[in-house]
This record gives structure tokens, sequence and C-alpha cells, in this order.
């Protein structure tokens, strides 16, 4: 086989796993050999509409079967997929698929209207609408294209296109370091840059994901977080596929709805953030389900409150944490269940093949309890932004080691501990956000005359986002004109949850803000 890449998973697990159930998705069973027909269709259909190696292709939707059909069927013929967080604002969706030169987009029909206003004036050529499954746009108001016009194109329908192509299955060679997805992440200066993951690197995440959590081909693997993050795609979906189980498929995450599932489909394995688990464990089901088949959990985004630990504890189930990035696709390090309670707080061991190392400012390695740069090595870890070389090159130290910018130190028994966020970045609900992006969007409005957001704690998403504004002299500003300002041009969850007025900020010699000065300050 000339598919040396994530394209052929699928119908190598075929020819394994031909009488077993690759997908659930709505309590119907997509058996291995289905789900290779589909995507063998698909890709043939995609190679009609000129997609070749190298071309970018596009998704825009839930959790869905057409999700990993697009996915796999773009490795198989070499292209690169680029799956889109359904949160952002029209003109977030239309910069990552100007950036990446995508001229397929592939959406779920509820959001339609996402997909119409993003892709205007995009190199989008064709598009696909899957007819079932997705939600609303969080209710979140759209604003229009550059025009206001309908897109450029043709739009068709997704089954349809699959109906009525060849199952023949088409062969194309792919290798490990060939390009297979880009993840776009906002970046510390406010311009978003697309994370460049190959092959390799997704594969050599699962086989970390296998060797850490000695995943099985019974597994049962629930996904309750969204595809669209590397997380649920690359610690969920592709290491149960990849040993031939079964991925349950949930359109989005809903406490008593996965509360449910566990129980109905007997769920061994379940990812998440701590937002998630709090609200499981704090549902009224919470005690009425039997979720006694989870034997794997596993956590990242931030640590796991005591409390919520001892929920589980009670029911006799523990967590295995971790921390990484989408950089490092994700995984780079985890925390075994066994330790949670006696290593609480730690983001664990490095991952097998993976390694991390804390340096100092001047890229000296530090010794335990020494705090520095986090710093991770391995073939999970990217080596490139998409069109990027200057992010490339500041994101890289010497030997090719990738600068996390998180702080952090390892204890005497070589377990990580994050410290500080460098970047300041704020994580809401298992959402990144980066302060900058949301400063510059604020900075726009003609009364302000200085702005900083930072992070502030929250019971159910572990942190909100809090701006910090000083107005120009003579100029008036609500919060709500600010909030309003914001919604339509960022997703709905960067957008601050309060806004405070000051006459001044505490400032450097320089005249920068004090960031952490700031957080001491306005966090209360």
């Amino acid at each position: 086989m000339k598919n040396q890449g994530l394209g052929s998973w699928i119908h190598r697990r075929r020819r394994k796993s031909a009488d077993r159930a690759a997908l659930i998705f709505q309590g119907r069973r997509i058996g291995y050999p289905e789900l290779d027909e589909r995507i063998n269709r698909l890709a043939q259909a995609l190679r009609s509409f000129g997609v070749e190696h190298g071309s970018r292709v596009a998704f825009l939707g839930d959790n869905h079967p057409a999700f990993l059909e697009t996915f796999f069927a773009a490795g198989t013929l070499g292209a690169v997929f680029v799956p889109l967080n359904t949160r952002l604002a029209p003109p977030e969706i239309r910069f990552a698929l100007q950036d990446s030169g995508s001229s397929v987009l592939v959406y779920t029909g509820a959001l339609a209207e996402l997909a119409r206003l993003g892709s205007t004036g995009t190199p989008v050529a064709v598009r696909l609408a899957v007819a079932d499954g997705g939600t609303e746009h969080g209710g979140q108001e759209l604003e229009g294209g550059s025009d206001g016009t309908d897109v450029d194109g043709e739009t068709l329908d997704f089954d349809a296109v699959i109906a009525g192509a060849s199952p023949d299955r088409l062969d194309v060679p792919v290798g490990g370091e060939d390009g297979a997805m880009i993840l776009y992440t906002s970046g510390t200066t406010g311009q978003p840059k697309g994370a460049l993951l190959t092959h390799a690197n997704l594969a050599w995440n699962c086989y970390n994901v296998l060797v850490d959590y000695d995943l099985s081909g019974s597994e049962i693997g629930l996904m309750i977080s969204p595809m669209f993050h590397v997380a649920s795609l690359d610690m969920g979906v592709l290491p149960v596929l990849l040993k031939g189980g079964t991925v349950v498929l949930e359109t989005r995450f809903d406490p008593a709805r996965t509360l449910a599932a566990i129980e109905q489909y007997s769920a061994t394995y379940i990812s998440g953030v701590p937002t998630t688990f709090q609200m499981l464990c704090e549902h009224p089901d919470w005690d009425k389900r039997d979720i006694s088949s989870l034997s794997t959990m596993t956590c990242g985004g931030s640590a796991v409150p005591l409390r919520v630990l001892e929920a589980y504890e009670a029911r006799g189930l523990s967590f295995s944490n971790g921390y990484g990035m989408t950089e490092t696709a994700p995984g780079a390090t985890a925390l075994p269940a066994d330790r949670s309670r006696e290593k609480a707080g730690s983001a664990g061991l490095p991952h097998f093949f993976t390694d991390v190392r804390i340096t100092s400012p001047d890229g000296e390695v530090l010794g335990a309890g020494e705090v520095g740069e986090v710093q991770i090595s391995g073939p999970n870890v990217i080596a490139s932004y998409w069109n990027r070389p200057d992010a490339t090159a500041e994101a890289y130290a010497q030997e090719g080691w990738f600068r996390s910018g998180d702080m952090g130190y390892f204890d005497d028994d070589g377990f990580l501990f994050i410290s500080d966020r460098l970047k300041d970045m704020i994580i809401s609900g298992g959402e990144n956000i980066y302060p900058a992006e949301v400063e510059q969007a604020i900075a726009q409005l003609e009364a302000v005359a200085a702005v900083a957001v930072i992070g502030v704690p929250d019971d159910k998403w572990g942190e909100v986002p809090r701006a910090v504004i000083s107005l120009r002299e003579g100029y008036t500003l609500t919060a709500e004109e600010v909030q309003q300002h914001l919604f339509g041009r960022l997703a709905r969850y960067k957008v601050p949850r309060t806004v405070l007025m000051v006459q001044d900020f505490p400032r450097t010699a320089s005249g920068k803000i004090r960031k952490a000065d700031l957080r001491r300050l306005y966090s209360d």
C-alpha cells in the first residue's frame, strides 16, 4: 500500500475488524466496511473537484461521522484537513479559509449561515452540506461578509455526492512527514496561526496514548468534546479506531445525555476538561446512572478540582490528568490515574515517546524544583506553522525543542507542575483565549485609551476573561457597548464576561502594563 498515512487506517482496520462497529451516531451503528466505503467514495468525489496531494479541505460542524469521513478522505488523497471551530465568528472562519487556501468546505446543515458568511470571498469553490446533525450557532448574531452577497461556487449535498461516486479505493503515496491537518490557534500577537500537524505527529501521539493508557481493541470511547479540538480527535477518536474499538459520537456535550450514553453503551473511555467532568458529577442524574463500565478517564486543560476528584473517587473512578497543546498533537505529559491523589495538581510524567525539559531564559536546563519554561521534543511535536516562518522560528529553541511559553518545574520524582502561563493565555472551559486578540478588537473602539484582558476565576468554566479599560478624555463607554462590539467579531467565549473602567494601569518603567499586578488588583 502506497499510503503510509492516516488516510489508509480505516481500510487497514477493515481487514482486521470487518465485523465491528467503528462508529455509533444517534443510535446507528456504522461498521468498518461501511465507513471505509464512504471514505473511498468521498475521496473519489474530492478528486473530481480538483483536490489532490497538498490541497486543503475544511470542515465546519459539530461531532458527526462526516467529520471523520472528510478527515480520512482527505488523508487518502494526501490532502490537508482543516477543522474549524464552530464557535468562531464569520471573520475568524474567513481568515482560516483564506489563510489555508481551502478549496472545499464541508459543513453540517445547522451551520449553513455561518458557512456562507465565513466562506464569502475565500478560495472555497465547492461546499458540501451535511443534511443531518449539528446544533445552532449558539444564538450568536452573525455579521455578513464583506459585500453581503451570496458566496461563489457550488453547494452540493454531501450524501448525494458520496452516493454518486465510485467505491474504488485510491492509493496515493503519502508519507509520515506529509501534512495531515492544519489547526488554527490564536497567537500572542492576536494573529491566528495554523499549526501544521503531519501524519507522523498524529500517529506518534496515538502511540503515546496506547502505551500510557493501555487501550484495548474492545474499547468503547464516548466522545463528548468537539473533534475540531485535537485533544478529542487525537487523544480519543484516532487511538480507539487504530485499535479497532468503537467510537460513540455525541453531537455536543450535554450532562444528562452523557450520563445516559455511558450507561447505554457501556462506555469504557471518556475524555474531557475539568468543566465537563464537574457538570457531570453535579447533575441530578449523577447517582441514577450506572457508569461503572468506565475504566479510563483523561482530562486536560487544567488541574481537576479536589471536590470533583473526590466525587469520582466515591464511585471508584480516577482521572489521568494531562498537559499538552495543539503543537504537540496534543499530548506532552500524563498523570497516571493511580497517582492522581498522591500527585494532585501535577500534569504528570512525559508521554512514552515524548521528552520534556525545564529551561532558564538563557537556555540552561534546570533541575528539580527550579521554575523555568517548559520545552517539549518528540515525534508528536510539529515542525512548523502554516506559511509562518516567523512564528516557526520563534517557537523553537536550540536542537528543535518546542517552546511552550508555559512556566513549570519538575518535582524530585520527575512529575511536571505548571506554575504559570508565560503567554498570559486564559483557559475557559477547555478553550484557549489569548488576551492580545481580544485586546486588539476592543482597541478599535474610539473611546478606548488602553485595554488589558485578564482571566478571573469562575466556578463553572475555571476562568473567564475580564477586560480592564481606561478611556480617552471626554469619552464614555459601557460594558454592554464593549460586549456588543465584540459579538460577531470574536467567538462568544472570548467576549469578556465583565468589563472594568479604571483611571490608569500599573506599568513598567518602559510603559508596559504589568499583567501580574493587574490580576492581583482586579481578579477579585
